[in-house]
């Protein structure tokens, strides 16, 4: 009786999975069971980033929408070219990141409500961002009203001398009243 074998050629993986079977080691290799470490440096403290990002961020979103009364009438304000809704995207976008930025370790000031409202400003961000896309002033107009209400609920709570005066929630630091 003779008895035969098929061998069967060894496949050789393809360059393609070669690669992909590279990527995934390097992120597994890169995942870690122990303790995670932040691999960042933040260049602005907490007082800077509201200076310098969050508030000019705020302040152009806030400001492309709206009407002014004056002594000649009526204006409404509203992004008129491409270029000016692009700055409004630009806006949102830094909004929601800045939630992100308020979160890092250096900077968040306690992981209960510090959270909370960072993470409410990252999603009002994503609102934001959203109807600023759809070129939809209605609604850059009340996303920007929620997003003061973000804004505001956050300084009330970690920063009440920011407050206007007029604000219910301001408090005096001098007289401790309003």
């Amino acid at each position: 009786m003779i008895q035969t074998t098929t061998v069967r050629p060894r496949l050789a993986p393809s360059p393609l999975l070669r690669g992909w079977l590279l990527v995934l080691l390097s992120i597994c290799a890169g995942c870690s069971s122990g303790d995670s470490v932040e691999r960042f440096e933040p260049v602005a403290d907490l007082q800077e980033l509201m200076l310098h990002v969050v508030e000019p961020a705020a302040q152009e979103y806030w400001g492309a929408v709206g009407w002014i009364l004056d002594e000649s009438g009526e204006h409404y304000i509203h992004p008129t070219t491409e270029e000016a809704w692009i700055a409004v995207e630009n806006a949102a976008f830094m909004v929601a990141e800045s939630g992100n930025l308020l979160m890092m370790s250096d900077r968040a000031l306690d992981d209960g409500s510090w959270m909370a409202m960072s993470e409410a400003l990252i999603d009002i961000g994503r609102r934001a961002l959203e109807v600023a896309e759809a070129k939809d002033e209605q609604g850059v107009f009340d996303v920007g009203a929620e997003m003061y209400q973000v804004c505001s609920a956050c300084h009330a709570a970690y920063s009440p001398e920011v407050l206007r005066p007029s604000d219910d929630r301001f408090v005096d630091p001098a007289t401790g009243g309003a």
